[in-house]
């Protein structure tokens, strides 16, 4: 079991403080860029004006030999050849030749011997160096989350594809209008249901699926605030875990159970998977809708093929296509790679602390990162190869790392208590976190994606070429 969770009794027995309105902005110092001169940085280069002499860089004995010289040379005219050629010579190998009598900090670059030719080809091969893209170390925005349940096993934070944002604060389910701003309350449920424990959209962006600690499952039409259907009997105990694969509802719950659910009919359980022993906190299909990936509180990693699932299990038979038990707690960070269709991505709890990256064709671990810390949850970069991770103790921080390299990028922090949650905005850029310290920030952590250049207009050849249009 997986350190630092927090039972949902001890969440309803805590006392509430001075209530606060949800998803208002925080109140917070706003990050001020250093006002500091660079030079003070000891790593930094200090450039200072290269007119100006430098008299650390100056010797002053030799610039008052250099200044006298002339003078000497006027009294000394009339000493005898031989003598004046030997004063040259020593003058010659004791200087080396230096002549300069003002130095200076900075010197303009040496110019290189190439030629025009062997530059022009250079120029003509060489690609344009791509620039490092700028990753803010702060929040763009943070709004209050109040009463957000600090539990590792659920799922309560979700971004629809019509940009509105779910998130689940006890009983009640908002939804934040990423375009507008704009929150509205879609419903509070009751005590003995309550509270929530899972959300998610479905791929429409109007229809969200709502887990309750009671075992149900809500469909929501957010579109009209209108309830369309209640799934009970699938579950003996709560849904942590949901995951949308077209019209069918993968549950998973916290007797160990996996159910898929077609919301198009009356009877819809039409498939269950059977093999965690304990609470499924994590579950996401691939991009192919293919495979499904399921972690549990048993340290459990499976990956189910949709042509093994059956509605009626045989005793006996493993469903699964893979059962990987290298973790050593709790699998609840899943993520299946944009750009390679066969790569997952998972992370560990408290007692684990890896990252690791699978083959799920062959089943074969590819790599495992220590991060250092609980990993809570995992999103790809949709645009680059990249994968952010959100952690708990000690730094509560987001991380960015480059695959495959796993280099860390960047380390976000703000957060003061572990960041249980993240989803990732339509277009892939913006990145919202939810943490046990009652707050959701934004990150434009992953950038803007590349806009492809606009195709060259035909040229029609004709006596109007040169106007757009003909009054």
């Amino acid at each position: 079991m997986d350190a630092g969770s927090h039972s949902i009794s001890s969440e309803k027995s805590r006392a509430a403080a001075a209530p606060r309105p949800p998803l208002q902005e925080a109140v917070s110092r706003p990050y001020m860029p250093s006002l500091g001169l660079g030079c003070r940085n000891p790593s930094a280069k200090c450039y200072g004006d290269r007119f100006i002499p430098d008299r650390s860089a100056m010797d002053m004995d030799m610039a008052h030999y250099l200044l006298t010289e002339p003078r000497k040379d006027k009294e000394n005219a009339a000493a005898s050849p031989s003598k004046e050629a030997y004063r040259r010579l020593l003058a010659e190998k004791l200087l080396n030749n230096r002549t300069r009598i003002l130095a200076f900090r900075n010197k303009p670059p040496e110019p290189e011997n190439i030629s025009f030719a062997d530059a022009a080809s250079s120029n003509l091969q060489a690609k344009p160096a791509k620039q490092r893209r700028h990753i803010p170390q702060s929040a763009e925005r943070t709004l209050d989350a109040p009463e957000l349940v600090d539990d590792y096993y659920l799922n309560l934070l979700d971004w629809g594809s019509n940009n509105v944002l779910s998130i689940a604060l006890g009983d009640t389910l908002y939804l934040w209008d990423a375009s507008s701003g704009s929150t509205s309350e879609l419903v509070t449920i009751d005590e003995d249901s309550g509270p929530i424990t899972s959300v998610s959209w479905a791929p429409d962006g109007r229809h969200i699926a709502v887990g309750l600690n009671s075992s149900d499952v809500q469909l929501w039409d957010t579109s009209s605030n209108r309830l369309l259907r209640t799934l009970r009997g699938v579950h003996e105990a709560r849904v942590g875990s949901l995951a949308w694969n077209n019209s069918i509802l993968t549950t998973g719950g916290m007797d160990g159970k996996i159910v898929n659910n077609d919301v198009r009919i009356r009877d819809h359980v039409v498939q269950t998977y059977e093999g965690h022993s304990q609470e499924v906190c994590g579950l996401k299909w691939s991009g192919s809708g293919q495979q499904l990936a399921s972690g549990g509180n048993d340290n459990l990693l499976h990956i189910w093929d949709v042509s093994m699932a059956s509605s009626m299990p045989s005793p006996g038979r493993n469903q699964w296509l893979h059962r990987l038990e290298d973790h050593m707690a709790a699998v609840k960070a899943l993520a299946w790679c944009p750009f390679q269709s066969n790569l997952l991505a998972t992370g560990g709890g408290g007692s684990d602390r890896c990252i690791k990256f699978w083959n799920t064709h062959t089943g074969a671990c590819l790599n495992s990162v220590d991060t250092g810390s609980q990993v809570c949850a995992l999103l790809w970069n949709k645009n680059e190869r990249e994968l952010l991770s959100s952690h708990g103790f000690t730094q509560n921080q987001l991380t960015l790392w480059k695959y495959p390299s796993m280099v860390k990028m960047a380390e976000l922090t703000g957060h003061t208590s572990r960041v249980l949650f993240m989803a990732q905005s339509p277009d892939g850029c913006t990145v919202a976190s939810a943490a046990a310290d009652e707050t959701l920030r934004f990150w434009n952590v992953f950038g803007a994606p590349e806009t492809p250049k606009p195709a060259a207009k035909a040229s029609h050849t004709g006596m109007f070429n040169s106007f757009n249009h003909i009054r």
